[in-house]
């Protein structure tokens, strides 16, 4: 038996992890997505347009993107009716999208294969695959348990897109029976779909043939959202705002105010190591207690203090916490595109 590995609430805390990696700001992090919606609803549109625009590394829906090759499992079209579907989109054709009309089915060859073109393709990011149903076993539905198989399905994917840092967005359908409660309920399967993905977009229309419609998304690392679409020229675009003469509110500041007085207290300095009561003191800061120094420098460490070239990392000497703080460049410390909080 191996000892389980533990960490206390306190050391977790003042550890600095980086933020969620995102293929579409916001939308689509790094990690297993499923697209659901019903059937000719424009699904294999959006996504078609979705893996042109992020293999370029072009905006969705004003939403920056990374860009990274992308592979596309079209298995319920051809090459012909892709290349067709290209024309219509009007986008740059670019060797960083690659296309495969058939492939093997989970736990029969397809992760193999995933991974083999990893390997082949390193600097793929994204991989779509069109529909879950045409990769999945027929003799799951056989099984007295869905819900063991369903959620073991979405394990073996987002093992993948784990273990590779990458984005895996499945195309998936729903039920006819509505849901007025959740209308996430109506994606097909069972609850272990739902229990096995990271991100959920489901895309529905007003009504079949409607030109408008919407994206609502759910996730562990994306916000709650609904985004009004209009289906024109076979593009998904974001749909006007209801009322865009409002004055939109300034954003606001983000992060603490000390963090802005160390930034300054830094860009004279090459480094700096003392005791979290030492460094309010040498700041002069007064909105901050020392217990919590070290757990908002981890907190902001990646937003905040890296990208101004700050290094930071805390270790126990004794009795004692000792903070490290260094500038890769002293120079650069302060982003001139972040004015200091007031």
């Amino acid at each position: 038996m191996r000892p389980l590995k533990t960490m206390n609430a306190e050391e977790l805390s003042e550890l600095p992890f980086p933020p969620p990696a995102f293929i579409v700001k916001d939308l689509i992090p790094h990690g297993l997505s499923v697209l659901a919606g019903a059937s000719k609803t424009g699904k294999s549109w959006l996504v078609l347009w979705l893996a042109m625009r992020v293999s370029q590394g072009l905006p969705v829906w004003e939403r920056p993107t990374q860009q990274c090759e992308v592979l596309y499992l079209c298995l319920e079209d051809t090459f012909p009716r892709i290349q067709r579907r290209m024309y219509r989109l009007n986008e740059e054709p670019v060797p960083e999208l690659r296309f495969a009309v058939m492939c093997d089915k989970l736990h029969g060859g397809l992760e193999e294969q995933i991974s083999e073109q990893l390997r082949s393709y390193p600097n793929t990011g994204l991989i779509i695959i069109d529909t879950l149903q045409k990769v999945r076993d027929p003799h799951d539905a056989e099984s007295g348990n869905m819900y063991a198989c369903d959620y073991d399905a979405m394990v073996s994917l987002k093992r993948i897109a784990d273990e590779h840092d990458i984005g895996i967005l499945l195309v998936h359908h729903i039920r006819k029976t509505k849901d007025s409660e959740d209308p996430f309920n109506e994606i097909l399967g069972s609850n272990g779909v739902m229990g096995g993905l990271d991100t959920v977009l489901l895309l529905k229309r007003e009504y079949r043939g409607a030109e408008g419609g919407t994206l609502r998304v759910t996730g562990r690392d994306v916000e709650d959202q609904t985004i009004p679409l209009t289906f024109h020229d076979c593009i998904w675009e974001l749909a006007e705002p209801e009322d865009d003469t409002e004055e939109a509110a300034p954003p606001p500041d983000l992060y603490p105010p000390f963090l802005y007085t160390l930034a300054d207290f830094m860009q004279s300095r090459k480094q700096w190591e003392g005791t979290a009561t030492e460094l309010v003191e040498a700041v002069a800061e007064t909105e901050i207690k020392p217990k919590g120094v070290v757990r908002c420098l981890s907190r902001f460490y990646y937003e905040f203090l890296e990208p101004r070239g700050i290094c930071f990392h805390a270790h126990r000497t004794g009795q004692s916490r000792l903070i490290c703080l260094a500038c890769n460049d002293a120079n650069d410390v302060n982003d001139d595109n972040d004015e200091k909080s007031p």
